[in-house]
């Protein structure tokens, strides 16, 4: 059975799932939610591809200490496809 669900890119997709959720990470960064969901999204799609723009990465790791996520810089970087991955 096939979704229309959109496809979540990552690595914003589980840096965002880490911490709860748009709203969380909205809470925390203060970009609004729907700006906060567009890093899950294709560029095709007003998205950044997956990627979390860099003003924001300070503020999630130390976010991610003081609530016990752990995070590092490495991250937040564009992950190389897997092979033969579907």
């Amino acid at each position: 059975m096939e979704t229309n669900a959109p496809e979540k890119l990552e690595p914003a997709a589980s840096i965002i799932d880490r911490f709860g959720g748009p709203e969380a990470v909205q809470q925390i960064t203060g970009a609004d939610r729907t700006r906060v969901y567009r890093w899950t999204q294709p560029k095709e799609k007003g998205g950044t591809d997956g990627l979390i723009p860099f003003k924001h990465v300070p503020t999630l790791i130390a976010a991610g200490r003081e609530r016990g996520v752990k995070l590092s810089a490495d991250d937040f970087l564009p992950q190389p496809e897997q092979a033969g991955a579907a």
